[in-house]
């Protein structure tokens, strides 16, 4: 099967990965819906974590998966998984039932996550490989701006539940999207046969190359200070400062556009000035941005501070995160599968941890968050100074 236009790939490679924000950003404007209506004020945080440890558990067997039968197969099961699991959410009788349906729509949903990524390395490499990337977030990004509207609408309008109604039609819809146009770019002949011995050796020998390890933890420490942003701005900006949900909705969309606006710069940045500058200057953008937002969680600045600091994070990761990606799979070109896989386990790892580390404080508070997100990028820039010497080739 071949994609009728190629360049309708990147469109549709985008919109399945979009499942993720798609599963996270429209919801969060019902935490504390979800919160009141259980009786269970931690229910929405906890949720939240088990839909990242969903995705981390979802994609250390999903990569292996693809890199042995092909990249199309598991992302159907996957999609059809998460459809089942998002109407479970949408029955969920109290916080537990919606955090263990939610922990089964991440395991499905993870297929779509990791396996594009996959894709897009099968395809092509550095600063191609950067252009892809930046097109497939292109059309990503149009969720965080437009799921937290559909959201906070909804809430606004009637019951939370209908948020779950929409995500599994969203997956129904990648389904049919999936078997009609996507192509498989694995070929037989680049396909492994492994067993599990086999997988657990393979994800060692990725672990300990020193540009996968020291690229893979820059993302996912930067990509958990996300993920601490994630569980905390709804109890901060709607609970403490009282936004409106649709108030909150439209900041979340801000920051989306200005990772959207960053992220399209980021292929042309790389070409110019080499992948490994540009990590260190965003990740130096990350602990600048971050500083910025602890500082005025002490002091107890208002809401215009806070905003601006979470801008300049979102900023960063429009650069840090494409760029740590492509650097981490550089030289993993048989086994893209695997190795985005173990780099998106570790990433969901941490964020759920981060996530669970925020909501176990006052949702109401800036401070936890602030000392997450500042701490995690510190960690990142220590990642940094791993990086082997050596330059990544940017053609």
């Amino acid at each position: 099967m071949i994609l009728s236009n190629q360049r309708f790939l990147p469109l549709l490679l985008g919109s399945l990965i979009a499942i993720g924000p798609v599963s996270v950003d429209m919801y969060l404007p019902a935490f504390p819906t979800i919160a009141r209506e259980f009786h269970e004020p931690s229910a929405p945080g906890l949720s939240l974590a088990a839909y990242f440890a969903g995705l981390a558990i979802g994609q250390m067997s999903q990569g292996p998966f693809s890199d042995r039968i092909g990249r199309r197969t598991p992302i159907l099961l996957g999609l059809l998984i998460y459809t089942i699991a998002s109407v479970g959410c949408a029955l969920a009788w109290n916080g537990a039932s919606l955090s263990v349906f939610r922990l089964l729509a991440a395991f499905g949903g993870s297929a779509a996550v990791v396996i594009p990524r996959a894709m897009v390395r099968d395809l092509a490499d550095g600063p191609a490989a950067a252009m892809l990337f930046s097109k497939l977030m292109l059309v990503m990004g149009a969720a965080p701006i437009i799921a937290p509207i559909i959201g906070s609408s909804i809430v606004m309008l009637g019951s939370w539940r209908w948020i779950f109604v929409i995500a599994a039609a969203y997956g129904i819809a990648g389904i049919l999207l999936t078997r009609r146009f996507l192509p498989d770019t694995l070929p037989l002949s680049r396909r492994s046969i492994i067993d599990f011995r086999s997988v657990l050796i393979r994800y060692a020998e990725i672990t300990i190359e020193p540009g996968f390890l020291s690229n893979a933890l820059t993302g996912t420490f930067a990509i958990a200070a996300l993920f601490a942003y994630l569980a905390g701005t709804p109890g901060i900006f709607i609970g403490m400062f009282h936004w409106s949900p649709i108030a909150y909705a439209s900041l979340f969309a801000a920051n989306a556009a200005a990772y959207i606006a960053c992220n399209q710069w980021n292929p042309h940045l790389v070409v110019r000035i080499g992948l490994a500058r540009v990590i260190n200057i965003s990740v130096a953008l990350l602990v600048f941005g971050t500083a910025c937002l602890l500082l005025g969680a002490v002091l107890g600045a208002g809401a215009g501070w806070l905003i601006a600091a979470l801008l300049i994070c979102q900023s960063s990761y429009g650069f840090v995160l494409p760029s740590s990606l492509v650097a981490a799979l550089s030289r993993h070109q048989a086994h893209a599968g695997s190795a985005s896989a173990l780099m998106g386990t570790w990433q969901y790892l941490a964020g759920a941890l981060a996530g669970a580390i925020v909501g176990a404080f006052d949702a109401n508070e800036a401070l936890p968050m602030a000392i997450v997100m500042f701490t995690l990028a510190i960690f990142a820039a220590i990642a940094t100074r791993f990086r082997p010497n050596e330059l990544i080739p940017v053609r």
